[in-house]
């Protein structure tokens, strides 16, 4: 079975908007999220050769509340089916509403009765459409461990009784914080696809800045809603310049600069803007300061290097991980050369959360060229390109490892 790319980018975007739907009007989130799958199931089979109906969003509805009732069905008495079944009928599009619950769906996966990490990882399967592959490499796990956290989630959900409203505003700053995670790593797993043969998958960079904006609008109080969505606007504006026609891929101090969204950054720029400096800095303001320095630098001889590493050293305070001391090494290397760098790449070599990802070897590998050693060079992004499923990065890193031969 194929499915076209436009009818997989449509059931992507009409995934959580479904089972937002359900949820609210039925309950029962695990029950909800294997009906909605099935009735996918039965759009990406029908919908290539039939067309897309008139109202796709109400016949996915309508499909997955007849798998509800034909579920429960088979579960209750026989008066039980029948008061089921009636209460169920399916919506027709006159009874569509064009309310998106998506968001209620986003606060409903980061509820405060779930792990962190349960909330991150269901959210990201129920709302973001990432597989279990996807998320588990998002978290830097084996993937088994993931489909048992997701699978542990849903049952916490079925077993809390968990309600379909937003939070109350006590419980927001934290459910929050989850949320904007959540669209962070949806939004990175697009930008820079961890497997497949493209670096980018606009299906998710749309969907995490789409929900950005929505969450932004939501509570346009919190200053980390906003920073997000300036980050993700800020970031995806070099979109077009990051591959060649040929897919091959282009380093940020090798793009064209007027092939970047113009749009996207002054909107992103106006946001952090108005953000920094309104109240307690947090991660998002800071990765965004540093985003809207790259952005606004007609070219990366002119980026100014000593604040982003002022912004990185700052961001290492607020939000310490391995990831920040990593792109902290680049900017510490363009700032006081590649050795520096390479100093700083040195105390994450016992850290295990890089032992899952090919990040490290690939810094390394490009101070290690920088700083004049191209044999060792050499065998770091040749290490790299072991590492990583992204077909595009493993042929760049590649053919750097080669040119060093």
């Amino acid at each position: 079975m194929r499915t076209d790319a436009r009818t997989e980018d449509l059931l992507r975007e009409l995934a959580p908007q479904v089972l937002g739907r359900l949820v609210r009007r039925h309950g029962q989130f695990d029950a909800c999220e294997d009906a909605v799958q099935e009735a996918l199931l039965a759009a990406a089979r029908q919908w290539p050769e039939q067309g897309v109906p008139d109202d796709p969003r109400s016949w996915l509805v309508t499909v997955a509340s007849r798998r509800l009732v034909d579920l429960w069905r088979s579960e209750s008495a026989r008066q039980r089916r029948e008061e089921v079944a009636a209460a169920l009928d399916p919506l027709s599009p006159a009874q569509s509403s064009d309310q998106d619950d998506t968001l209620r769906l986003l606060f409903l996966c980061c509820h405060p009765s779930l792990s962190v990490s349960s909330q991150l990882a269901l959210t990201l399967r129920a709302v973001g459409g990432l597989t279990t592959a996807e998320i588990a490499r998002a978290f830097l796990v084996p993937e088994t461990t993931m489909a048992q956290r997701i699978s542990r989630a849903k049952q916490s959900i079925k077993a809390a009784g968990l309600t379909f409203a937003l939070p109350a505003e006590s419980e927001r700053p934290d459910r929050l914080r989850v949320v904007l995670h959540v669209l962070y790593l949806v939004f990175n797993e697009g930008y820079t696809a961890s497997s497949g043969a493209a670096l980018h998958r606009g299906d998710l960079t749309n969907e995490a800045v789409r929900l950005a904006r929505l969450l932004h609008q939501l509570v346009p109080q919190e200053a980390e809603a906003a920073a997000l969505l300036a980050l993700l606007l800020l970031t995806d504006a070099r979109r077009a310049s990051r591959t060649h026609a040929d897919g091959s891929v282009v380093p940020l101090a090798e793009q064209r600069r007027d092939l970047w969204n113009k749009t996207q950054i002054d909107e992103g720029i106006a946001l952090i803007t108005r953000t920094l400096g309104t109240t307690r800095i947090g991660p998002y303001q800071l990765q965004a300061a540093i985003a809207a320095v790259h952005d606004e630098a007609p070219s990366d001889d002119e980026t100014d290097w000593p604040q982003i590493l002022a912004l990185y050293e700052v961001l290492e305070r607020v939000s310490p991980g391995p990831i920040v001391t990593l792109n902290r090494a680049v900017a510490l290397a363009r700032v006081d050369g590649p050795w520096a760098g390479l100093a700083l790449l040195g105390t994450l070599d016992g850290d295990d959360r890089m032992a899952h990802t090919h990040r490290l070897d690939a810094v390394r590998a490009h101070l290690l060229e920088l700083a004049g050693d191209p044999a060792a060079a050499r065998e770091a992004y040749l290490r790299a390109a072991r590492a990583t499923a992204s077909l595009p990065e493993q042929r760049y890193l590649a053919l750097h490892a080669a040119r060093l031969h």
